[in-house]
């Protein structure tokens, strides 16, 4: 990894000078086409025979397995309404799945995959609707989710179906979620309040709710736990808190409607979507600058029928990112172009594109056994 990163160290001064000169920033693109891009097969290496990527398809209510190796869909399996976000068990055998719903009907069920049999064994009726963030409670079969409608997270044995804790955030849309490395506390986006909420996850209480800013939505932690990235979609900031004193301890611009956040496997990055422009940024954790702009230029499907239609214009409206735990690779989703964007971490180009279904957006990943 250290000599991964050494290949883009970027010097002081040229820190300096990104931060007072916008477009500065090195950006890499490739060409816009509308058909799959093989992978570069120099990048191949990050990638091993049965490795699995798995694809959230909201507008066709399935979920794709994708071989990222040989570029092809090895399963399809239906779910429920509105699938959104996926987490993936420790021992790599089971997927969950949120069924979120639309706007006019919630969901209010979870869809578990057994990934060695690639089918859903068991369908979870939850007493609550809309749920969407969610991930494994370290080896176990608890899954954390955030059920919106309840302004809550419920914690839900997946091999019983039961819901076995409930922790209010007292917020608005609470939507995506992460879980500390040390498994204490979960931290929630919460949309429409503007906030992040710290929850105990030991005595399963609301800790306090910090303010960040208007459409608080992506959020990731870093490797060591210091650090919340969190990503403020109506104001085109990041807030970075401190887990400690739970304070915001700087802000950050990335436009255009900043959406999901990803650290490296090293903490040394955190890339960010941006499903207006387009845009993948990417800032130094350390030094907290944006150190590239990569437009992948994923191009633009139909709109019809998907949760931001043509809200964005042009844009491919990329949400989803997923890195290997090896962090030599990020996949990227673009909703409205249908695509998956690979990103080499190494260089920081794209080499190449993937296909799975219909508007393409949450996602993880299953490694080779």
């Amino acid at each position: 990894m250290t000599e991964m990163f050494i290949k883009i160290q970027i010097t002081a001064a040229m820190i300096a000078g990104f931060a007072g000169c916008a477009n500065q920033i090195p950006t890499a693109a490739v060409p816009k086409t509308d058909e799959p891009i093989p992978i570069d097969p120099s990048a191949e290496a990050a990638t091993r025979p049965g490795d699995l990527l798995v694809v959230l398809n909201k507008a066709e209510a399935t979920v794709s397995l994708v071989d990222p190796l040989g570029e092809q869909v090895v399963a399809t399996i239906p779910v429920g309404v509105g699938p959104h976000e996926v987490a993936v068990s420790a021992d790599h055998t089971l997927a969950v799945v949120g069924n979120y719903g639309t706007r006019e009907a919630p969901g209010s069920t979870l869809s578990v995959i057994d990934l060695n049999k690639r089918l859903v064994v068991r369908t979870v009726e939850l007493t609550h609707r809309r749920p969407h963030g969610m991930q494994f409670l370290t080896d176990s079969s608890q899954v954390l989710v955030t059920v919106e409608d309840s302004k809550a997270v419920v914690c839900v044995d997946v091999l019983t179906g039961d819901i076995t804790c409930e922790i209010g955030t007292e917020q608005e849309v609470s939507h995506m979620l992460v879980v500390a490395p040390d498994a204490t506390r979960a931290y929630v986006a919460n949309i429409r309040s503007g906030t992040v909420s710290v929850l105990d996850l030991k005595s399963n209480e609301l800790v306090t709710n910090v303010p960040t800013g208007k459409g608080a939505e992506g959020i990731d932690i870093t490797p060591d736990g210091r650090e919340l990235w969190v990503t403020n979609r109506g104001e085109d900031t990041i807030s970075i808190i401190d887990t400690q004193t739970l304070k915001v301890v700087a802000t950050l611009a990335s436009a255009a409607f900043p959406i999901r956040a990803r650290i490296t496997p090293d903490g040394a990055y955190a890339l960010i979507s941006n499903a207006k422009s387009g845009l993948v940024r990417v800032f130094d954790v350390k030094t907290k600058q944006e150190v590239r702009a990569i437009d992948l230029n994923a191009g633009k499907g139909e709109t019809e029928g998907r949760l931001f239609g043509d809200r964005f214009g042009d844009s491919s409206v990329p949400i989803g990112i997923v890195i290997t735990p090896d962090g030599k690779r990020a996949f990227v989703a673009h909703a409205n172009a249908d695509v998956i964007s690979v990103l080499d971490l190494t260089s920081w180009r794209p080499v190449g594109k993937l296909r799975a279904g219909k508007e393409p957006d949450g996602m993880a990943w299953v490694p080779a056994k």
